[in-house]
């Protein structure tokens, strides 16, 4: 940064603390950093099918939709159990039927992997082999009255039979020490701490505190504390980002416009200020030496 003194440094190390927030996605980030390891996915596999006793580690495969280099559709979380069973499981905090068309997209995308993989003949006489699907949506908001199953059919063709038809389980936590009740709860404990403290790194560490007093998560939390605080926190906060840049256009407009009213002769030096509230002094000094240059 030009013209930045030794004193000012202290000051400058301050902010940047000051600037380090919870992400709005600090849920989203726990939850597929947990279920990335085979350990914990396991656990939800067995959450999801208890009566399978025999299935191990390495019968799960990740198939996660991620496009980290492309702005394509992503997902998440998908994993596949061998060739029988293929699971796509999203966590969402608020209420919305779009989940359906989303998991429609994901289901269309995994299964072309799928088939890609296997090296599978679509067009040939053959019949191929199709994994059976299962979607879940792991709901972390107020249940109210929601219901445990929703469909393509019944939510956006009014129960008609149509060509298509994508049935979403919604799990809603709360049933015994399980690990998705486990998530659930530990999703509850960091917006009680926000409303407390805010998107701030005390909320963070505050919840993951108490989710290790309350044994939620007590065993990844503690192995990855250090890791887990640091996806959960990011630097620049999302909207505020969003909201200086909004706030740099409409000041890059405002001086734009008092530049061309000012050699238009429609107002003078004095007057941009009562005009354009955006601009400040050094703008307006700014301007006004620009306009001497050109004189």
């Amino acid at each position: 940064m030009q013209g930045k003194t030794v004193q000012e440094e202290p000051k400058e190390k301050t902010v940047e603390k000051k600037e380090a927030f919870a992400k709005y996605t600090a849920k989203d980030s726990v939850f597929t950093t947990l279920f990335r390891d085979k350990k914990y996915l396991l656990q939800l596999y067995r959450a999801l099918h208890p009566e399978d006793t025999e299935t191990t580690e390495d019968a799960l495969k990740d198939i996660t939709i991620r496009n980290v280099l492309t702005n394509g559709i992503f997902n998440d979380l998908g994993f596949r159990v061998g060739d029988k069973i293929m699971f796509l499981v999203e966590q969402q905090s608020a209420w919305t039927m779009n989940i359906i068309i989303r998991a429609l997209m994901y289901l269309v995308q995994t299964y072309h992997d799928y088939f890609e993989e296997q090296g599978a003949d679509l067009y040939g006489s053959k019949k191929v082999h199709v994994p059976e699907a299962e979607v879940y949506m792991i709901y972390t908001g107020e249940r109210v009255s929601r219901s445990e199953t929703i469909s393509l059919s019944e939510e956006f063709f009014g129960g008609k039979e149509c060509a298509i038809e994508v049935k979403v389980k919604v799990i809603y936590g709360g049933k015994g020490n399980d690990i998705i009740s486990q998530y659930v709860a530990f999703t509850k404990v960091y917006n009680e701490q926000v409303k407390q403290y805010g998107r701030s790194r005390e909320a963070v560490t505050e919840t993951i505190r108490i989710c290790k007093d309350r044994d939620v998560l007590r065993e990844f939390l503690a192995d990855r504390e250090k890791e887990v605080i640091s996806i959960m926190m990011t630097l620049f906060d999302e909207e505020r980002i969003m909201r200086t840049h909004v706030a740099s256009e409409r000041r890059e407009a405002a001086r734009e416009a008092a530049e061309k009213m000012l050699k238009a002769g429609k107002i003078s030096v004095d007057e941009i200020a009562e005009y354009f509230s955006e601009l400040t002094a050094e703008d307006i000094q700014e301007i006004e030496s620009g306009l001497l240059q050109t004189v």
